[in-house]
């Protein structure tokens, strides 16, 4: 069985993220509250943290679900109406925006999992959160079904993205993508009265120690091939996951000098729009995917 919802194009099941395209796994539909402001707002955003991905990183925060094998006491639902139901449900709680976060190996139910929500009278604003490595004919697939694009652009290099994600083709593949989310959504990010946006792109970069080149190689790729008024989320949350053999130069967290090398360069290319974290916030953002509580 070939699948094409992602530029792996495996000829076989399962394939590399070892997710089984007819039957989507989701860890849980959490309203989360650590997203970009415009997204979480006051009461959260319904994101459901499908299992599996196509990149897998090595130091990927979300490991206990993300990888090929994953434990099943970390699945909490199964199959489109699960996730619907629970989807349902959350967005009781939390503002009307529901989160697709690392949806790509799913990519082909996201028409059928959106159509249901508006069959019982929903109509949230949906955010595709993205790893950024995407193929542009499936972008293009999920468009008429996706509101706003949430991408990572993780690497310029083509070393780095084979050492961390063994797709050496990233930076080619996620600039194709982004490019195409840039032509859909352009630059803009609209908000409501509430100040929730309804429309747009987001591009989030996630600084990694001892890295501080390929960091400001991709904001350099966004500023000459985008838009300098892309919002950009320049992250600063990286810490080496527990359990996890490593690369030596991943065993440890970013440095404030390396990380103000990549503010300076985000400010001197022209960025304006979008949000810098603070070095601290590898303290707030640690996943685990047991029981009621998903992070602290």
């Amino acid at each position: 069985m070939s699948c094409n919802n992602c530029p792996r194009k495996c000829t076989t099941a399962p394939g590399f993220c070892g997710a089984d395209k007819r039957l989507p796994e989701v860890a849980a539909v959490y309203a989360h509250t650590g997203e970009e402001p415009p997204l979480s707002g006051r009461k959260g955003i319904s994101n459901i943290f499908f299992a599996h991905c196509n990149l897998q990183c090595c130091y990927c925060q979300n490991n206990e679900i993300s990888r090929a094998v994953v434990d099943k006491k970390c699945i909490g639902l199964r199959g489109v109406d699960e996730i619907v139901e629970a989807t349902v449900q959350s967005l009781e709680k939390t503002e009307n925006i529901v989160g697709l976060v690392s949806a790509t190996q799913y990519a082909n139910l996201i028409p059928e999992i959106v159509e249901r929500l508006h069959g019982q009278g929903l109509y949230p604003t949906v955010v595709y959160n993205s790893n950024g490595y995407e193929s542009v004919e499936t972008l293009r697939a999920i468009a008429p079904y996706v509101d706003i694009y949430l991408p990572d652009f993780k690497y310029s290099d083509s070393i780095l993205a084979a050492r961390y994600s063994n797709a050496a083709n990233y930076p080619e593949v996620a600039g194709k993508a982004l490019k195409e989310m840039y032509d859909q959504k352009g630059s803009s990010l609209p908000t409501d009265d509430d100040g929730l946006a309804f429309r747009g792109l987001i591009v989030r970069h996630l600084v990694l120690p001892g890295q501080v080149e390929n960091s400001t190689k991709c904001l350099e790729w966004l500023a000459d091939n985008l838009s300098i008024n892309v919002h950009v989320s320049l992250m600063a949350q990286y810490y080496p996951p527990e359990g996890i053999v490593l690369p030596d130069e991943l065993g440890r967290r970013l440095t404030s000098e390396e990380y103000s090398i990549v503010k300076e360069c985000f400010y001197d290319l022209g960025f304006h729009r979008g949000w810098v974290q603070e070095l601290d916030a590898a303290d707030n953002y640690k996943p685990h995917f047991e029981g009621e509580t998903f992070f602290g």
